[in-house]
């Protein structure tokens, strides 16, 4: 049983366990002694996002590294994807993330990636664990002139702006669009901003005023309802939004009309089979994508594989496979060829691209795909619960289940981050699913009541 790390790193409320500075030191100690390379120099990239509590937590997290001998990096508020980016382009022995991603800001997380630029695989995982709990590493002492060292990396943002500008097409110029960003005020407001407007467009900016209480507060991929009325007003030809982290995008079509994950992903996978590099012909997706997005894909002649829900699943067998782009309905979007994870600003670029080269709007180029409707409800929980343990909820759902029949689907899941239970349900008839996931939702709210 895993005692910190979660679907995504290790996440919780900041100053409570698990994420207090106790832990962070602990952990900080853990990476170093497992990535440890006498043969070669020992670095560790730490990044962060907008939090207030990443002050405190980047501190503990340095000493614990350099109490092992290794040498902490630190480079500020740089998006999740940018700290994957200095890893693997500083020969780092592993990057750190400290973020909650879309959480609000009283959460935070850590968040591990190896020196490949990839999420630790589980057993590593299950490996730090073992190091903190089992005080294996208690007598582990560098003394003296072996202790390792803090220093900052100054030009890290730059570096990253230039990686993205760099995958965007050199023939191509974003001169004449007008964009709307929402940064979320978190680890984008940096970036984002100049990569676009450095490329030629017209960048109207929002959420890139971090105060450390207002990343993800009614903003960014989370809220994107602030950036498409902007875009509407504005007459902009497109809304890219953020999350707290940079790892997720969700955009707004000219007439401020939301385009999530799934329609970014058809519209893309399009693109790449036309150019022929998406690999084996497939697109890797979690099981909560909509169904629509499975006939697209079949109309293109192509194939849609799912896996479960978070984007270090999609990345695992992306890798396992040979396939080269995936992603989440959330609009976690992995393309491969350019960067080891979920790039949000990347993905914005890409689709950038598709519209400059075919010459659509992006309401057009949404025509690919037709969703199925789709709702998902969260219910919160005041304690973990088994789904399966919870009275009448497995009679409900198989009758449930039966009615939809093979128009529809049912998935209900916890939430790997956050105390909740989300229910989702997807089917032809809007009024129909609704009342399903109602019914499926009272169920689950009179088991936490007691």
């Amino acid at each position: 049983m895993r005692k910190l790390f979660g679907t995504d790193g290790i996440r919780g409320v900041a100053n409570i366990y698990p994420m207090t500075i106790e832990i962070a030191m602990q952990v900080g100690r853990a990476i170093a002694f497992i990535v440890k390379d006498k043969a070669k120099g020992n670095r560790i990239i730490i990044g962060k996002d907008t939090r207030l509590s990443c002050y405190m937590l980047e501190n503990a997290l340095t000493a614990g590294i350099c109490s092992m001998g290794v040498d902490a990096l630190l480079v500020g508020p740089l998006p999740t994807p940018g700290i994957s980016f200095i890893t693997t382009s500083m020969r780092a022995n592993a990057g750190v993330v400290i973020s909650a991603s879309h959480n609000p800001f009283q959460d935070n997380g850590i968040k591990i990636f190896s020196s490949d630029g990839f999420k630790l695989p589980d057993q590593v995982e299950l490996d730090i664990e073992d190091l903190i709990f089992s005080q294996k590493m208690a007598a582990l002492r560098p003394v003296a002139d072996e202790v390792g060292k803090a220093s900052r990396i100054d030009d890290a943002k730059g570096r990253y702006i230039v990686f993205l500008k760099n995958a965007f097409p050199k023939k191509y110029t974003l001169d004449g669009f007008h964009i709307v960003i929402d940064c979320a005020n978190g680890a984008t407001y940096g970036v984002a901003p100049y990569v676009f407007s450095e490329l030629g467009a017209k960048v109207t900016k929002l959420g890139v005023d971090p105060d450390g209480t207002n990343i993800n507060k009614d903003c960014g991929a989370l809220h994107p309802q602030l950036m498409a009325r902007k875009v509407k007003d504005l007459g902009a030809d497109i809304g890219l939004a953020f999350d707290g982290d940079g790892d997720r995008l969700i955009v707004c079509d000219e007439h401020g009309e939301i385009v999530d994950g799934d329609h970014i992903m058809a519209i893309c996978a399009q693109e790449l089979m036309k150019q022929r590099k998406l690999k084996k012909k497939t697109l890797v997706a979690t099981s909560m994508s909509n169904m629509g997005l499975e006939v697209a894909m079949e109309r293109m002649g192509g194939n849609l594989v799912r896996t479960d829900v978070g984007d270090r699943y999609v990345v695992e067998c992306m890798r396992k496979k040979g396939y080269s782009f995936g992603g989440e309905q959330s609009g976690h979007l992995v393309f491969l060829d350019h960067i080891t994870t979920g790039d949000g600003i990347l993905a914005g670029l890409q689709l950038l691209a598709i519209m400059k080269k075919r010459k659509k709007t992006l309401s057009e180029l949404a025509n690919v795909m037709e969703c199925f409707p789709q709702t998902l409800k969260n219910v919160r929980m005041s304690s973990k619960i088994p789904v399966d343990t919870i009275p009448d909820f497995p009679q409900t759902l198989k009758k449930l289940e039966q009615k939809l029949g093979k128009s529809g689907r049912i998935l209900v899941r916890p939430s790997g981050t956050e105390p909740l239970i989300r229910v989702m349900v997807e089917g032809q008839d809007e009024t129909e699913i609704d009342t399903i996931a109602d019914e499926l939702c009272e169920v689950i709210r009179r088991a936490d009541r007691g």
